[in-house]
């Protein structure tokens, strides 16, 4: 009597580990499934005691799976990726870094943000996520306005510059802002109301930032600044309309902070390109030519954004004669065997010419005729006779609203101003 049972046992057990193994065939499908992790995911990269929170999105694509980061609206986006059994590696070539997590059982991903090649010195950042919930709710939420343009007293080490701007767009609780300094602006920094201040953040791929905003009675912000070097910045903001009145120096002028010692002197460069050919300013290609000569580096978040535009200007005006010329000062590593630099080029499609000009050490040595050159980007715009006409420091994005507008016309002017200007007969030689 018990021989069935026995039998109808074994039966059981085998079903039980037939459907054992297709549950364990289904999950490791779904671990390996990019449909599984697609979507947007509430991330954080940590330094010291500090967690930076961001917004990361993931999505199948035709050859494997792709993730990004946010830049406001804009998306900086991997050149590729792979998940396998619920590890998930994304390359970030052009920042020299990939994203490399595991899938863990409680459905978060872990492991970390750093670079790729081994023996880089490259930070790497311990990197987090979660799934985003499919709304906020912030209904009952009570903010006081901080929208405007504020002015930032500020000593940051760079000739002239005292105060920053911090500008502030806001729709309720919810905050858009950027700070925007001689160099450029940390990006869109976003957050909301919690407890009595406004946490906002920014994490691109680049440039990590934490800040703490609270009003006080007088009109003005309270600024705590959580640097990514592990300090903290505790700073006063001003409303733009009261600075002057309280004696707050103004923010400096990115159009007067880098200038030329001897205007009447042709702006001097001779640089490998990534082929390893010389190019210099006194090539044929030059002559005559309307030229933006943009000291730059890959490892550098403003130059990421100015990179775009730039391309831009080249492809609207370089048939009228508009030459744009890159020089690429990189970390010692990034120079001897540029990869980052190949991968900023080939990611923004640059079609102008990019030079690799030297170290971060060499800048001043290397281009000896500018003075206060302390800003990434750097800007020359070059007339037809080759004598430089303007220089620009920094650059400021999307971010920043209308100073991105005011730039990007006024980078345009500038070109067009000089594109009308004839070019200088050609010397003849005196016949004796």
């Amino acid at each position: 009597m018990h021989k069935p049972r026995i039998r109808d046992g074994r039966r059981l057990i085998g079903g039980l580990l037939l459907l054992m193994a297709g549950a364990a065939a289904a999950a490791d499908s779904s671990n390996s499934d990019p449909r599984s992790i697609a979507g947007l995911w509430d991330a954080t990269v940590g330094y010291g005691d500090i967690q930076v929170p961001f917004q990361f999105g993931i999505a199948p694509t035709a050859g494997g799976v792709s993730g990004w980061f946010f830049n406001g609206d804009e998306h900086v986006t991997s050149d590729s990726g792979q998940f396998e059994s619920g590890h998930l590696v994304l390359d970030f070539p052009s920042y020299g870094r990939r994203v490399d997590v595991q899938l863990g059982a409680d459905g978060s991903l872990s492991g970390s943000y750093g670079p790729a090649a081994a023996g880089s010195t490259l930070r790497t950042y311990p990197f987090s996520a979660r799934r985003a919930p499919s709304a906020r709710s912030v209904a009952g939420v009570k903010a006081p306005s901080i929208e405007g343009l504020w002015i930032v007293p500020a000593d940051s080490g760079k000739t002239g510059e005292k105060s920053w701007r911090f500008i502030v767009h806001q729709s309720g609780p919810a905050i858009r802002a950027a700070i925007l300094r001689v160099d450029g602006d940390t990006g869109a920094l976003t957050g909301g109301w919690q407890n009595g201040k406004f946490v906002l953040s920014h994490f691109d791929g680049a440039r990590p930032l934490l800040i703490e905003v609270a009003p006080a009675g007088d009109r003005t912000l309270a600024i705590v600044l959580r640097n990514s070097n592990g300090t903290n910045a505790t700073l006063t903001a001003y409303r733009a309309s009261d600075a002057k009145a309280r004696g707050v120096p103004e923010a400096a002028d990115p159009e007067a902070h880098t200038r030329i010692k001897d205007p009447d002197e042709p702006f001097a460069f001779s640089f490998p390109d990534l082929a390893g050919h010389v190019v210099s300013n006194t090539d044929s290609r030059f002559a005559g030519k309307v030229l933006v000569i943009d000291v730059a580096g890959s490892w550098c978040p403003n130059c990421h954004d100015e990179a775009p535009f730039l391309q831009s200007l080249y492809r609207k005006y370089h048939g009228r004669g508009l030459e744009i010329v890159t020089l690429s000062f990189e970390e010692p590593e990034q120079y001897a065997n540029p990869v980052r630099l190949r991968a900023f080029v080939r990611d923004f499609g640059l079609e102008y010419t990019v030079l690799l000009a030297g170290t971060l050490d060499d800048l001043h040595a290397r281009l000896p005729q500018a003075v206060d050159l302390d800003a990434y980007p750097t800007t020359f715009f070059v007339g037809r006779d080759g004598l430089v006409k303007g220089v620009h420091a920094g650059f400021a994005a999307a971010a920043t609203g209308s100073f991105n507008t005011q730039l990007k016309q006024d980078f345009t002017a500038t070109i067009e101003k000089l594109l009308a200007q004839k070019a200088p007969a050609p010397r003849v030689a005196s016949q004796r």
